[in-house]
């Protein structure tokens, strides 16, 4: 289909009301900003199917998939787990509840420092994160096999200094 040809889609129909209702101010960064948003929360839903297949939430995948990533053996302080995931300090320790109740880590006493703490894979969180992770690469795949290769490498370029540019902006002050 071409692209000049394409039905207004909801973004388009919100930012032509608010032309109308506010013809004084300029709605186009809805124009990207709207439809990331709403494509994130329907990625978000695509990948949550393949997490909860295997009983994990989105952090408990993202905590499983960083203790992965470390290499044998492995295993992370749970403040390195927090720098490697898309998890805050603060939720750390309930994912780690969870997934030790489930048999994915085990939690030791820090050889270095007796007050810290180490989060391991088990050999059962091992093979789980595996499969778990492979059918995730394949879930990936899937949705981007809905842009051409030339797409998918042009969006990663932007998102990819869009991203850097934006991390490193101080939060608004509102105006």
């Amino acid at each position: 289909m071409d692209d000049d040809l394409q039905p207004m889609d909801r973004v388009a129909r919100i930012q032509a009301d608010w032309r109308r209702e506010r013809p004084d101010l300029d709605t186009s960064p809805q124009g990207v900003i709207a439809r990331l948003h709403r494509l994130a929360g329907h990625l978000t839903e695509e990948l949550c199917v393949v997490y909860g297949r295997y009983g994990l939430s989105e952090g408990e995948f993202d905590v499983l998939c960083a203790l992965r990533r470390a290499g044998e053996p492995y295993e992370r302080a749970p403040g390195e787990l927090a720098a490697h995931t898309m998890v805050t300090t603060g939720g750390m320790t309930k994912r780690i509840d969870r997934l030790e109740r489930a048999g994915l880590v085990t939690r030791r006493r820090s050889d270095d420092d007796q007050r810290g703490r180490i989060v391991a894979l088990t050999p059962s969180g091992h093979a789980l994160i595996d499969q778990a992770f492979t059918d995730h690469m394949r879930n990936e795949h899937r949705l981007l096999s809905l842009l051409t290769p030339a797409e998918t490498e042009a969006l990663e370029g932007l998102l990819t200094t869009w991203t850097s540019r934006v991390e490193g902006l101080r939060p608004s002050d509102g105006k």
